[in-house]
């Protein structure tokens, strides 16, 4: 009789649990405030166009449906510029220094001032939105059964933002000021600008 023992099998189906990246949560809350300074914008938008800048309502939806597709038309020019030229950390950078700089310049009480805003906006949205969603799977390994996991999080803070927006931007734009509003949301593309930048070295070169 052997007195060798033998190992047991490893379950094909089982999945080795570790911690996250430390990029993650960088990620998480640079995204968050990115989409909390989006969408508490857009909560206010066609509102002050109408209420503010006396458009038409078909005026005020003309122009927010041509910013929509303008910002989701960007991140093919952006994500191909980062993939070719800048990389992704840059080109977050200079997408969410672009946001936070068209979320002031919204606050400014002038219709030129809208459309410029928005311009820098679709641009910085261009550079920014496409590049931090690739640069979370660069966290990852080929095949690491961590990633799905790590992108639900990264979702999470997309959703957490986007509740809190029209909370907080849209209270402070109807009853205090319009112009506070829009400034919140520039806040916010900071503070997420902010926390990037600060959380870079978490990132183990990736991007």
């Amino acid at each position: 009789m052997s007195s060798s023992r033998t190992k047991p099998p490893i379950s094909v189906g089982h999945k080795p649990r570790g911690r996250h990246p430390p990029g993650l949560a960088v990620l998480f809350m640079a995204e968050m405030w990115e989409r909390f300074s989006f969408y508490g914008m857009r909560a206010l938008l066609v509102l002050y166009m109408t209420h503010v800048l006396g458009y038409a309502d078909a005026a005020a939806y003309g122009v927010y449906g041509a910013y929509g597709a303008l910002v989701y038309a960007f991140p093919l020019l952006g994500g191909l510029l980062a993939d070719r030229l800048l990389g992704y950390r840059v080109a977050i950078i200079i997408g969410g220094m672009l946001m936070a700089l068209g979320h002031f310049v919204m606050a400014l009480p002038h219709e030129m001032a809208l459309y410029a805003a928005l311009a820098l906006l679709c641009i910085g949205n261009g550079f920014f939105k496409p590049n931090i969603s690739s640069l979370v799977g660069r966290l990852y390994a080929e095949g690491d059964p961590r990633r799905d996991a790590g992108f639900t999080v990264f979702y999470m803070g997309i959703n957490i933002g986007a509740f809190l927006a029209p909370l907080v931007c849209g209270r402070l734009g109807q009853r205090v000021h319009w112009h506070y509003g829009f400034g919140a949301a520039g806040v916010g593309m900071v503070l997420g600008l902010g926390w990037f930048l600060s959380g870079r070295a978490r990132l183990e070169g990736h991007g």
